[in-house]
């Protein structure tokens, strides 16, 4: 990565444009390694999950431990929640657990897609933003949802590019581009169906902010050369991006 390539969150300033998910790698071990090996600075931790792991902690130190080692930040996220009581919830307990106010929000209104539900989205960010929460909104590539999920006091955006675990890229290159253009200021991540190496470049190209994925390098036979990989196409990306592409 260049070294004065920064982009923040509030005012955190980052250099990684690569977030990384957790969930069901093969061994806490191989999840460490690929934690090392993406260079990330934001992890991010679905919290349901943990309780239902019956409160074993092993994993997460693992996490934190491998996480301390590069300076990256703990994201926990409400996956798995469907109306935004049980988001707004389960965004408090994180709060309390993990000790940070960073919070990605997920409001699942379809279980076969995973599409996010943008009325009780919304509602979810702005009573979060109002206690203190900085919220990283997962949501579709709308940008009129986009812009009422910017006015409930979200400071970036996660739209996804396909449907979450299944690994078909940008399905709408347009409508992200067209994200983009409108909102120039607001950090963009792209967030779910990323499935290559070239998908996550092509969203860099895009002059997309960051990257976020868990199960392209998680489910494949090699996660921790698997994350380099991503790591170094989100970066070729960004450098194309920055270079002007024609």
């Amino acid at each position: 990565m260049l070294q004065d390539d920064f982009w923040s969150v509030g005012e955190v300033g980052l250099t990684s444009r690569f977030l990384l998910g957790t969930a069901r790698y093969p061994s806490p071990r191989v999840l460490a390694d690929a934690i090392a090996a993406s260079g990330t600075q934001i992890v991010t931790v679905g919290l349901k999950r943990q309780l239902a792991a019956g409160g074993d902690n092993g994993s997460i130190d693992i996490i934190r431990a491998a996480m301390q080692a590069q300076g990256a930040r703990l994201l926990p996220n409400t996956a798995g929640c469907t109306t935004t009581r049980e988001a707004v919830q389960l965004a408090h307990m994180a709060r309390e657990l993990y000790g940070t106010s960073w919070i990605k929000l997920e409001v699942i209104g379809d279980e076969y897609t995973l599409q996010p539900d943008p009325l009780q989205t919304v509602e979810a960010a702005r009573e979060l933003s109002n206690e203190g929460f900085t919220v990283f909104p997962y949501c579709t590539d709308d940008l009129v949802t986009c812009k009422r999920l910017l006015a409930a006091g979200c400071p970036l955006l996660m739209p996804w590019g396909a449907p979450i675990g299944s690994g078909q890229g940008l399905l709408n290159p347009f409508a992200l581009r067209l994200l983009r253009e409108r909102l120039p200021g607001v950090p963009l991540i792209v967030d779910a169906g990323i499935g290559a190496p070239s998908h996550a470049a092509q969203a860099m190209e895009l002059g997309y902010d960051a990257v976020l994925l868990n199960t392209a390098v998680s489910q494949s036979s090699d996660p921790v050369r698997m994350a380099g990989a991503f790591r170094q196409a989100i970066e070729a990306g960004r450098s194309a991006y920055r270079a002007g592409v024609m």
